[in-house]
């Protein structure tokens, strides 16, 4: 099954980087705003969602080239990110790669990290990507492919992460606890072009810097 690319409205800080994250048969889910990031990668949405108040657009010549559009009222609970999240898992999409989550706004940023933590979606592979950063929770093992140098930071989510493991990484972490008080898990750097990480218990997050 083909992976579902969701364009947040948050920044893209490179846009060749974001275009090499991209695969031709990508389902393109746009949450508002996002629209804008898709169409400067030259890519036509196959389903805009939100409240419509951040994409300033023509949706009239995008809805011709069969764009669907799903309109909720902007009062409402979910952010136009959650909206498009939920969308996709219905869909049975089991990977999702979401861009432009990052940037501009803490909270929101802080938000959209938050979302992937659901653990209705601990059987999917859901990441936050700009092609430069790529947020994920490990909930039992993950592995990190990317290049010698990149840096990696893990960091405990909502209480102490025991077990932790690692493989591949300059500093070896052999069945530690880490605490969400503590700075353990920050920039360490990975060997070669995988890095493993296994934990006992608890939610742990995954920020993959490349270089």
């Amino acid at each position: 099954m083909p992976r579902c690319l969701i364009f947040a409205n948050g920044t893209l800080p490179n846009l060749d980087s974001a275009r090499r994250l991209i695969h031709a048969d990508d389902f393109i889910l746009c949450a508002d705003g996002g629209t804008r990031h898709a169409l400067t990668l030259g890519l036509t949405p196959r389903l805009i969602i939100g409240d419509l108040d951040s994409a300033t657009l023509d949706l009239e010549s995008l809805t011709s080239k069969d764009a669907q559009v799903i309109q909720f009222p902007r009062d409402k609970n979910e952010t136009d990110l959650e909206l498009a999240l939920e969308y996709a898992v219905a869909q049975n999409y089991r990977e999702i790669v979401i861009l432009a989550a990052l940037g501009n706004r803490l909270d929101q940023t802080l938000g959209n990290i938050a979302l992937l933590s659901d653990p209705r979606y601990s059987e999917f592979d859901i990441r936050i990507d700009d092609g430069i950063e790529q947020a994920f929770f490990c909930r039992a093992e993950s592995d990190i492919t990317g290049m010698p140098g990149d840096l990696i930071s893990i960091l405990p989510w909502g209480g102490a992460v025991t077990g932790v493991r690692t493989a591949g990484l300059k500093w070896t972490l052999n069945a530690e606890t880490l605490l969400p008080h503590k700075t353990r898990g920050i920039s360490n750097e990975m060997l070669g072009e995988v890095a493993q990480v296994k934990i006992t218990s608890g939610l742990l997050l995954i920020i993959h810097r490349r270089k």
